[in-house]
């Protein structure tokens, strides 16, 4: 009867007794499937890659709380509710409206981040995450500062917890009477201030023909607004603003993407500059 999807897929249907009920995304990682759940609306994922499982292990352990609220897994496999709400940050912070989808990033961030009385899940060390950067400092001078600044913080981390490592505009959706909820962590483990860095490169990553990040100012303003709703410190924020530019440069630079590169040393440069 599934003939047309992949396996996995077919067997997670057969196994939830799910209903189809959209179009097949595909991407590197993962297959993603609007699916009926006893007749309600949710998401099936299935992973295409190894790593995925980290992230899929750490939505169930967050339980519903400031992430989507899994309804049953597998090993490679979740089957979560489906985002209902019609705003979306990325269009909000193009609107004028970025400093509120800030400040909602940092809340689902804070949420994401209370303690559990449940053991960690098995999780990605956040100092094997930055290898790569690592890799292609030594080829690449502008990767330089962001390795060292790097390897300072990853070797006296603060404040260690579970974290989403993926936390923008397009992973925080409108779950309508459930409010603004995560989806897609990578499932990371290290230190908390890291989950904000993706703030301040976004939207821009994923639409750079319409810049907001690296326009003149807005680093600034958003550093104002995170600090004042998180209490973090702001020197070491920007430390580490430095060091996830430079990890996602690297990651750009691997897949031949010099635009995204740009974005990212756009926003490193802005970043060690106000630390003088």
């Amino acid at each position: 009867m599934h003939a047309a999807l992949p396996s996995k897929i077919g067997e997670c249907l057969e196994a939830w007794r799910l209903v189809p009920d959209g179009s097949l995304l595909t991407t590197r990682s993962s297959w993603v499937l609007p699916v009926l759940h006893e007749g309600a609306p949710a998401m099936l994922k299935v992973a295409r890659i190894p790593d995925e499982r980290a992230g899929y292990r750490l939505m169930t352990w967050w339980d519903g709380r400031g992430a989507a609220k899994v309804a049953a897994s597998f090993a490679d496999a979740l089957l979560m509710e489906r985002a209902a709400g019609a705003r979306d940050l990325a269009e909000m912070a193009r609107a004028d409206q970025d400093d509120e989808a800030c400040r909602i990033l940092c809340g689902t961030a804070a949420r994401l981040h209370a303690p559990r009385r449940n053991p960690f899940p098995e999780l990605h060390p956040l100092e094997s995450w930055f290898q790569p950067l690592f890799h292609l400092a030594s080829k690449h001078a502008a990767l330089a500062p962001a390795a060292e600044t790097a390897r300072q913080l990853l070797a006296a981390p603060c404040a260690v917890g579970p974290l989403h490592g993926d936390l923008h505009h397009d992973n925080v959706l409108d779950f309508g009477e459930r409010g603004w909820l995560a989806i897609d962590p990578h499932g990371l483990l290290g230190e908390q201030t890291f989950d904000y860095a993706n703030i301040f490169t976004n939207p821009d990553l994923s639409d750079p023909s319409r810049p907001l990040a690296t326009l003149p100012g807005r680093l600034e303003t958003r550093l104002e607004i995170v600090i004042s709703a998180t209490k973090l410190e702001p020197e070491r924020l920007l430390r580490w603003i430095v060091a996830w530019t430079g990890l996602s440069a690297a990651w750009f630079i691997d897949d031949g993407d010099d635009e995204g590169a740009a974005i990212d040393l756009t926003i490193n440069a802005m970043a060690r500059r106000l630390l003088g």
